[in-house]
């Protein structure tokens, strides 16, 4: 099963998704990023590919995409950078070995999803893209400006035939019968974007976004959701968390990251915060 799957499986609330933008705040931290949050208690985590015109994120991710660039970031280079993550190792020409494959001892087992803008998923190839992600153990992929008629008809028979979970956006100008088709069209988790705004911090969920949480909660969708955009401080993740599976944290916890250059302080910083 995949693991995105198997976590809404086995735990079916309070789920904690943390996104940061691969290359930031240095070039080199992806895979030690990703194994600090596992041992942080994270459930799930988004790595973002950055990108010169992010057109979803507000100025403080769009500010770490520019600094990873700069800092050389790649897709090519993001999956080098996972190759080992799952505690094995490809060969050079980029096939899982059966043989002599290198364990390690840190071997992480949460889902991995990319983010990413169709840009850069294109000039790479999505079924080498696709690929890629089984090599490296990436389960899932969020794509914000992949038209769904296009996911349709050329994305999600490639990403079926590799098992790769292609996650879809909501807003809460989505109509009921979108999100529906969208459910019935999607496997994983629906992330359920809490405004039609770009990404950032906010202080608290006012009536109108509780009232859009409260119709998607009231609609029984058969698959999970997971609210993302603007989840900060204790009111923003509760009512998160009463209203989906769990949250997902981006930009508050990009923002750390680049104060303290230490995913493990940023995050220790991230849930005190989430705690006022």
């Amino acid at each position: 099963m995949n693991r995105i799957n198997q976590l809404f499986a086995n735990k079916r609330e309070n789920i904690l998704s943390i996104y940061f933008c691969a290359g930031h705040p240095t070039l080199e931290g992806t895979a030690n990023t990703i194994r600090t949050l596992e041992q942080k208690g994270v459930d799930m985590i988004e790595v973002g590919i950055p990108f010169s015109d992010p057109m979803a994120d507000g100025p403080v991710i769009q500010d770490a995409a520019t600094k990873a660039l700069r800092n050389g970031m790649s897709l090519k280079k993001l999956f080098s950078q996972l190759e080992g993550i799952r505690g094995q190792l490809s060969t050079d020409n980029h096939q899982l070995s059966t043989v002599n494959c290198q364990l390690s001892t840190d071997e992480v087992k949460m889902p991995l999803i990319l983010m990413g803008y169709l840009n850069p998923i294109m000039q790479f190839g999505f079924e080498k893209f696709c690929q890629r992600c089984v090599e490296v153990g990436v389960d899932g992929v969020i794509i914000p400006d992949l038209p769904f008629a296009d996911y349709l008809e050329e994305y999600k028979p490639v990403a079926d035939k590799y098992d790769i979970r292609i996650i879809m956006l909501i807003t809460p100008e989505t109509s009921d019968e979108r999100i529906r088709f969208i459910d019935e069209h999607t496997d994983g988790f629906i992330y359920m974007v809490s405004s039609a705004a770009t990404t950032g911090a906010q202080k608290e969920f006012g009536d109108q976004k509780q009232a859009y949480f409260s119709r998607i909660k009231s609609m029984n969708l058969n698959h999970p959701c997971m609210i993302g955009f603007g989840i900060s401080n204790k009111q923003t993740l509760e009512t998160a968390q009463a209203n989906a599976a769990g949250a997902i944290i981006g930009s508050k916890f990009v923002k750390l990251y680049e104060e303290t250059q230490d995913a493990g302080k940023a995050m220790d910083a991230l849930l005190e915060a989430l705690k006022q």
